[in-house]
């Protein structure tokens, strides 16, 4: 057979799919759920979302806010100080590598950043920027602790955050008897 021949041959078939073909795009890892044109968003996008958040990206943001307030939970620990009275929410991510290699920090990075997106828009203050620490246990932990332990963070900081409410200091440990000794010891 000649070149011209299987030229030709290529030269008469469609570039067109056909119906039967399967799309050439992947579909999405929790199904497909990319909708058509004109459908309603998922829920935390569009127009009933009116909380929007800003991503932290220099390291001078991250020094700022942990100037401020701080709760510890047993997966991470949140960060929080009070940019402004109204505004976008900031938040940023951190793990160290205290929490495990690369691979695991990442994980841990990927978990933070979906909760923050699940629970921020609920319980973040507006004005307020806010950054997640990546713990040991975050990487591994129950997604349902994990939510949990961020949503309980927010609220205990929006109380630590309150502009009229006096902040909280550490507690001072008290002296105990035996620190001062009498004349009679």
């Amino acid at each position: 057979m000649s070149k011209e021949a299987r030229r030709g041959d290529q030269a008469d078939l469609s570039a067109e799919p056909t119906g039967a073909e399967a799309p050439s795009r992947l579909p999405r890892a929790n199904g497909d759920q990319g909708g058509a044109q004109g459908s309603v968003p998922p829920p935390g996008q569009g127009p009933q979302a009116p909380v929007s958040l800003i991503g932290l990206k220099r390291r001078s943001q991250f020094l700022q806010v942990r100037q401020g307030a701080k709760a510890v939970r047993p997966s991470l620990i949140v960060e929080a100080r009070r940019r402004g009275p109204d505004g976008p929410i900031g938040f940023g991510l951190t793990a160290s590598k205290k929490v495990g290699n690369a691979v695991v920090r990442n994980r841990a990075r990927r978990r933070l950043r979906e909760a923050a997106r699940q629970i921020l828009p609920r319980l973040g203050e507006p004005g307020v920027d806010y950054v997640l620490v990546a713990r040991a246990a975050t990487p591994h932990a129950d997604w349902a602790a994990l939510l949990d332990d961020l949503g309980n963070a927010l609220i205990r900081l929006r109380a630590d955050l309150d502009p009229s409410k006096p902040r909280r200091t550490a507690a001072r440990p008290r002296p105990s008897a035996k620190a001062h000794p009498t004349e009679s010891e």
